[in-house]
Protein backbone atom coordinates (compact mmCIF):
# COMPACT_ATOMS: atom_id res chain seq x y z
CA UNK A 1 0.00 0.00 0.00
CA UNK A 2 1.32 3.32 -1.11
CA UNK A 3 2.39 5.40 1.94
CA UNK A 4 1.08 9.12 3.24
CA UNK A 5 4.13 10.86 0.92
CA UNK A 6 2.85 9.32 -2.35
CA UNK A 7 -0.86 10.80 -1.46
CA UNK A 8 0.69 14.54 -0.60
CA UNK A 9 2.69 14.02 -3.80
CA UNK A 10 -0.61 13.32 -5.93
CA UNK A 11 -2.37 16.18 -4.75
CA UNK A 12 0.74 18.50 -5.76
CA UNK A 13 0.44 16.81 -9.42
CA UNK A 14 -3.09 17.31 -9.31
CA UNK A 15 -3.40 21.02 -8.26
CA UNK A 16 0.10 21.92 -10.34
CA UNK A 17 -1.34 20.55 -13.14
CA UNK A 18 -4.71 20.94 -13.02
CA UNK A 19 -5.96 23.70 -10.30
CA UNK A 20 -7.43 26.97 -11.11
CA UNK A 21 -8.58 26.05 -14.58
CA UNK A 22 -11.54 23.82 -16.14
CA UNK A 23 -10.49 20.34 -16.60
CA UNK A 24 -12.03 17.51 -18.38
CA UNK A 25 -13.60 14.57 -16.45
CA UNK A 26 -14.27 10.76 -17.26
CA UNK A 27 -14.27 7.34 -16.50
CA UNK A 28 -13.09 4.91 -19.63
CA UNK A 29 -14.04 1.88 -16.87
CA UNK A 30 -17.39 3.55 -15.79
CA UNK A 31 -17.50 3.13 -12.24
CA UNK A 32 -17.37 6.11 -11.99
CA UNK A 33 -19.18 7.54 -15.10
CA UNK A 34 -21.80 9.53 -13.47
CA UNK A 35 -20.18 11.00 -10.97
CA UNK A 36 -17.40 11.93 -13.37
CA UNK A 37 -20.60 13.83 -16.03
CA UNK A 38 -21.27 15.98 -12.73
CA UNK A 39 -17.83 17.92 -12.26
CA UNK A 40 -16.63 17.17 -15.91
CA UNK A 41 -15.64 20.94 -17.39
CA UNK A 42 -15.60 22.21 -13.87
CA UNK A 43 -12.33 23.88 -12.60
CA UNK A 44 -10.34 22.00 -9.80
CA UNK A 45 -9.83 24.50 -7.15
CA UNK A 46 -7.85 23.02 -4.63
CA UNK A 47 -6.43 19.34 -3.76
CA UNK A 48 -5.41 18.39 -0.13
CA UNK A 49 -4.31 14.94 1.89
CA UNK A 50 -5.03 13.93 5.29
CA UNK A 51 -3.16 10.70 5.63
CA UNK A 52 -3.50 8.37 2.23
CA UNK A 53 -7.18 10.54 1.55
CA UNK A 54 -6.88 12.25 -0.98
CA UNK A 55 -9.57 15.15 -1.75
CA UNK A 56 -10.21 16.64 -4.81
CA UNK A 57 -12.29 20.46 -4.21
CA UNK A 58 -14.73 21.30 -7.57
CA UNK A 59 -16.84 24.38 -5.81
CA UNK A 60 -19.06 21.93 -3.24
CA UNK A 61 -18.21 18.72 -5.19
CA UNK A 62 -15.55 16.85 -4.03
CA UNK A 63 -13.55 13.83 -5.45
CA UNK A 64 -12.22 11.15 -2.32
CA UNK A 65 -9.73 8.65 -3.66
CA UNK A 66 -7.68 6.24 -1.42
CA UNK A 67 -5.22 4.29 -3.41
CA UNK A 68 -5.60 1.21 -0.98
CA UNK A 69 -3.34 -2.03 -1.59
CA UNK A 70 -3.71 -1.81 -5.92
CA UNK A 71 -4.76 1.89 -6.35
CA UNK A 72 -2.09 3.58 -8.87
CA UNK A 73 -1.61 7.05 -10.50
CA UNK A 74 -0.78 7.84 -14.02
CA UNK A 75 0.55 11.55 -15.55
CA UNK A 76 1.10 11.92 -18.84
CA UNK A 77 2.31 15.51 -19.77
CA UNK A 78 3.27 16.41 -23.66
CA UNK A 79 6.38 17.94 -22.25
CA UNK A 80 7.43 14.68 -20.46
CA UNK A 81 6.51 12.61 -17.25
CA UNK A 82 6.61 13.93 -13.41
CA UNK A 83 7.46 11.27 -11.63
CA UNK A 84 4.71 10.69 -8.28
CA UNK A 85 6.47 7.53 -6.95
CA UNK A 86 4.44 5.29 -9.42
CA UNK A 87 4.16 4.68 -13.01
CA UNK A 88 4.68 7.39 -15.36
CA UNK A 89 4.82 7.56 -19.44
CA UNK A 90 7.11 9.76 -21.30
CA UNK A 91 5.72 11.66 -24.20
CA UNK A 92 8.23 13.67 -26.90
CA UNK A 93 8.23 17.27 -26.23
CA UNK A 94 5.08 19.19 -28.31
CA UNK A 95 3.34 15.61 -29.34
CA UNK A 96 0.09 15.36 -27.79
CA UNK A 97 0.14 11.51 -28.20
CA UNK A 98 -3.24 9.35 -28.79
CA UNK A 99 -3.86 9.53 -24.99
CA UNK A 100 -4.87 5.69 -24.87
CA UNK A 101 -6.49 4.17 -22.06
CA UNK A 102 -4.06 1.89 -20.18
CA UNK A 103 -5.70 -0.30 -17.75
CA UNK A 104 -9.36 0.11 -16.05
CA UNK A 105 -9.07 3.74 -15.50
CA UNK A 106 -11.57 4.41 -12.91
CA UNK A 107 -11.04 8.53 -13.16
CA UNK A 108 -9.19 10.66 -15.85
CA UNK A 109 -9.13 14.42 -15.43
CA UNK A 110 -7.09 16.20 -18.76
CA UNK A 111 -6.81 19.48 -20.19
CA UNK A 112 -4.60 20.46 -23.16
CA UNK A 113 -1.50 19.73 -21.61
CA UNK A 114 -1.55 16.60 -19.50
CA UNK A 115 -4.14 14.11 -18.67
CA UNK A 116 -3.88 11.86 -15.03
CA UNK A 117 -5.35 8.17 -14.99
CA UNK A 118 -6.25 6.62 -11.60
CA UNK A 119 -6.30 2.95 -11.11
CA UNK A 120 -7.38 0.06 -8.89
CA UNK A 121 -7.98 2.53 -5.77
CA UNK A 122 -10.05 1.36 -2.95
CA UNK A 123 -11.94 4.34 -2.99
CA UNK A 124 -12.78 6.66 -5.57
CA UNK A 125 -16.06 8.66 -4.85
CA UNK A 126 -18.07 11.94 -5.22
CA UNK A 127 -18.53 13.47 -1.47
CA UNK A 128 -19.40 17.24 -0.03
CA UNK A 129 -17.85 18.84 3.25
CA UNK A 130 -19.72 17.07 5.50
CA UNK A 131 -18.37 13.22 3.90
CA UNK A 132 -14.92 14.71 4.35
CA UNK A 133 -15.70 15.69 7.66
CA UNK A 134 -16.70 12.27 8.86
CA UNK A 135 -13.47 10.52 7.11
CA UNK A 136 -11.39 13.02 9.02
CA UNK A 137 -13.21 12.29 11.73
CA UNK A 138 -11.62 8.82 12.13
CA UNK A 139 -8.36 10.14 11.11
CA UNK A 140 -5.39 11.02 13.55
CA UNK A 141 -2.54 13.64 12.81
CA UNK A 142 -1.13 13.80 9.27
CA UNK A 143 3.36 14.10 10.48
CA UNK A 144 3.14 16.12 6.87
CA UNK A 145 0.65 18.49 7.83
CA UNK A 146 1.40 21.55 9.21
CA UNK A 147 -1.97 21.84 11.46
CA UNK A 148 -1.25 18.56 12.46
CA UNK A 149 -1.66 18.25 16.50
CA UNK A 150 0.71 15.34 17.94
CA UNK A 151 -1.24 15.53 21.31
CA UNK A 152 -4.23 13.67 19.38
CA UNK A 153 -1.89 10.70 18.85
CA UNK A 154 -0.38 11.05 22.37
CA UNK A 155 -3.72 10.78 23.77
CA UNK A 156 -4.64 7.67 21.76
CA UNK A 157 -1.00 6.01 22.28
CA UNK A 158 -0.71 6.39 25.50
CA UNK A 159 -3.51 4.69 26.84
CA UNK A 160 -3.01 1.83 24.89
CA UNK A 161 -1.81 -1.89 25.99
CA UNK A 162 -1.41 -2.65 21.76
CA UNK A 163 2.22 -2.31 20.42
CA UNK A 164 3.33 0.65 19.18
CA UNK A 165 3.92 -1.12 15.54
CA UNK A 166 0.31 -1.60 15.81
CA UNK A 167 -0.52 1.78 17.03
CA UNK A 168 1.84 3.04 13.97
CA UNK A 169 -0.16 1.11 11.77
CA UNK A 170 -3.17 2.75 13.18
CA UNK A 171 -4.63 5.37 11.17
CA UNK A 172 -6.75 7.04 14.21
CA UNK A 173 -3.85 7.46 16.02
CA UNK A 174 -0.91 8.04 13.01
CA UNK A 175 -2.66 9.32 9.47
CA UNK A 176 -0.67 8.58 6.70
CA UNK A 177 2.17 6.02 8.26
CA UNK A 178 2.44 2.77 6.51
CA UNK A 179 4.49 -0.63 6.81
CA UNK A 180 8.10 1.43 5.57
CA UNK A 181 7.71 4.53 7.76
CA UNK A 182 6.74 1.91 10.80
CA UNK A 183 9.67 -0.53 10.80
CA UNK A 184 12.20 2.17 9.92
CA UNK A 185 11.36 4.97 12.75
CA UNK A 186 11.00 2.33 15.38
CA UNK A 187 14.70 1.45 14.19
CA UNK A 188 16.05 4.67 14.30
CA UNK A 189 14.22 5.19 17.86
CA UNK A 190 16.13 2.17 18.69
CA UNK A 191 12.23 0.94 20.12
CA UNK A 192 10.82 -2.56 20.53
CA UNK A 193 8.21 -2.48 18.12
CA UNK A 194 6.25 -4.71 21.29
CA UNK A 195 6.71 -2.03 23.59
CA UNK A 196 2.86 -1.35 24.68
CA UNK A 197 1.86 2.26 23.84
CA UNK A 198 0.84 2.59 27.74
CA UNK A 199 4.36 2.19 28.74
CA UNK A 200 6.25 4.57 26.03
CA UNK A 201 7.43 7.64 27.23
CA UNK A 202 6.29 10.93 26.34
CA UNK A 203 10.00 11.92 24.97
CA UNK A 204 10.42 8.90 22.96
CA UNK A 205 6.96 9.75 21.40
CA UNK A 206 7.67 13.57 20.59
CA UNK A 207 11.18 11.87 19.23
CA UNK A 208 9.49 9.51 17.40
CA UNK A 209 7.10 11.81 15.86
CA UNK A 210 9.35 14.58 14.86
CA UNK A 211 11.61 11.99 12.70
CA UNK A 212 8.58 10.68 11.36
CA UNK A 213 7.71 14.48 10.17
CA UNK A 214 11.32 14.45 8.67
CA UNK A 215 11.45 11.13 6.87
CA UNK A 216 8.23 11.74 5.59
CA UNK A 217 8.68 15.13 4.37
CA UNK A 218 11.56 13.81 2.36
CA UNK A 219 9.71 11.31 0.96
CA UNK A 220 7.49 13.86 -0.43
CA UNK A 221 10.29 16.42 -1.81
CA UNK A 222 12.22 13.18 -3.24
CA UNK A 223 9.81 10.58 -4.48
CA UNK A 224 11.78 7.79 -2.61
CA UNK A 225 12.40 6.37 0.73
CA UNK A 226 15.73 7.07 2.40
CA UNK A 227 16.10 6.64 5.84
CA UNK A 228 19.65 5.68 6.25
CA UNK A 229 22.02 8.33 8.26
CA UNK A 230 24.62 9.94 6.94
CA UNK A 231 27.43 7.80 8.89
CA UNK A 232 25.64 4.14 7.84
CA UNK A 233 25.00 4.91 3.88
CA UNK A 234 26.80 3.03 1.10
CA UNK A 235 29.39 5.81 0.39
CA UNK A 236 30.51 5.60 4.28
CA UNK A 237 30.64 2.11 4.66
CA UNK A 238 31.60 0.85 1.49
CA UNK A 239 28.89 -1.58 1.28
CA UNK A 240 26.70 -2.36 -1.93
CA UNK A 241 23.71 0.00 -2.35
CA UNK A 242 20.41 -1.64 -1.76
CA UNK A 243 18.47 -2.67 -5.08
CA UNK A 244 14.86 -3.34 -4.45
CA UNK A 245 11.67 -1.85 -6.08
CA UNK A 246 11.27 0.78 -3.86
CA UNK A 247 14.16 2.29 -3.80
CA UNK A 248 15.81 4.47 -0.91
CA UNK A 249 18.25 3.05 1.57
CA UNK A 250 16.49 1.18 4.46
CA UNK A 251 17.51 0.05 7.57
CA UNK A 252 15.39 -3.42 8.13
CA UNK A 253 12.13 -2.89 6.17
CA UNK A 254 12.19 -6.04 3.59
CA UNK A 255 15.80 -7.12 4.99
CA UNK A 256 14.88 -9.83 7.11
CA UNK A 257 17.58 -12.24 7.29
CA UNK A 258 20.25 -9.94 6.25
CA UNK A 259 22.87 -8.71 9.01
CA UNK A 260 21.69 -4.77 10.45
CA UNK A 261 24.00 -2.32 8.38
CA UNK A 262 24.87 -0.68 11.87
CA UNK A 263 25.49 -4.36 14.44
CA UNK A 264 25.75 -7.27 11.86
CA UNK A 265 22.38 -9.41 14.22
CA UNK A 266 20.65 -10.66 11.16
CA UNK A 267 17.14 -9.02 10.86
CA UNK A 268 13.69 -10.66 12.00
CA UNK A 269 10.37 -10.69 10.64
CA UNK A 270 7.18 -11.31 12.10
CA UNK A 271 3.65 -10.83 10.65
CA UNK A 272 1.78 -7.85 12.97
CA UNK A 273 -2.00 -7.51 12.55
CA UNK A 274 -1.85 -9.10 8.77
CA UNK A 275 1.37 -7.36 7.81
CA UNK A 276 4.95 -8.14 7.66
CA UNK A 277 7.14 -6.22 10.87
CA UNK A 278 10.79 -5.97 10.58
CA UNK A 279 13.33 -5.24 13.47
CA UNK A 280 16.71 -5.67 15.00
CA UNK A 281 16.68 -7.38 18.08
CA UNK A 282 20.17 -6.37 18.88
CA UNK A 283 19.28 -2.52 17.84
CA UNK A 284 15.73 -2.68 19.38
CA UNK A 285 16.14 -5.12 22.21
CA UNK A 286 13.29 -5.98 24.30
CA UNK A 287 12.94 -3.71 27.07
CA UNK A 288 11.77 -4.13 30.10
CA UNK A 289 8.65 -2.38 30.24
CA UNK A 290 7.65 -4.49 27.13
CA UNK A 291 8.44 -7.81 28.55
CA UNK A 292 6.80 -6.77 32.10
CA UNK A 293 3.68 -6.67 29.89
CA UNK A 294 4.27 -9.40 28.00
CA UNK A 295 4.73 -11.99 30.87
CA UNK A 296 1.20 -10.68 32.82
CA UNK A 297 -0.22 -11.63 29.45
CA UNK A 298 1.15 -14.69 29.50
CA UNK A 299 0.13 -15.06 33.45
CA UNK A 300 -3.25 -13.98 32.01
CA UNK A 301 -3.72 -16.05 29.72
CA UNK A 302 -2.77 -19.10 32.10
CA UNK A 303 -5.54 -18.30 34.11
CA UNK A 304 -7.78 -18.09 31.69
CA UNK A 305 -6.86 -21.73 30.22
CA UNK A 306 -6.73 -23.28 34.18
CA UNK A 307 -10.28 -21.34 34.14
CA UNK A 308 -11.51 -22.71 31.30
CA UNK A 309 -10.40 -26.26 32.29
CA UNK A 310 -11.99 -26.43 35.38
CA UNK A 311 -15.41 -25.34 33.70
CA UNK A 312 -15.15 -28.04 30.98
CA UNK A 313 -14.59 -30.38 33.50
CA UNK A 314 -17.70 -29.54 35.35
CA UNK A 315 -19.21 -29.83 32.88
CA UNK A 316 -18.01 -33.58 32.40
CA UNK A 317 -19.06 -34.47 35.69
Amino acid sequence: MPEGHVTHRMASAYERTFGGRPARSSSPQGRFAEEAAIIDGRVLDSAECFGKHLFCHFGHDIVHIHLGMAGKTRLNRADGGEDLGEEVVQLAPGDPGERPVLGAVRWRIENDEAWLDLTGPAICELTDAEGQAAVLERLGPDPLRADADPERAWQRLHRSKLPIAALLMDQSVFAGVGNIFRAEALYRAGLDPMLPGVALKRVEFEQLWDDLCDLMAYAVDTGRIDTVRPEDDPAATGRAARVDRHGGEVYVYRRDGQPCHVCGTTVKTTTLATRNLFWCPTCQPLSRRAAAVAARRKQTEARRKQTEARRKQGVER
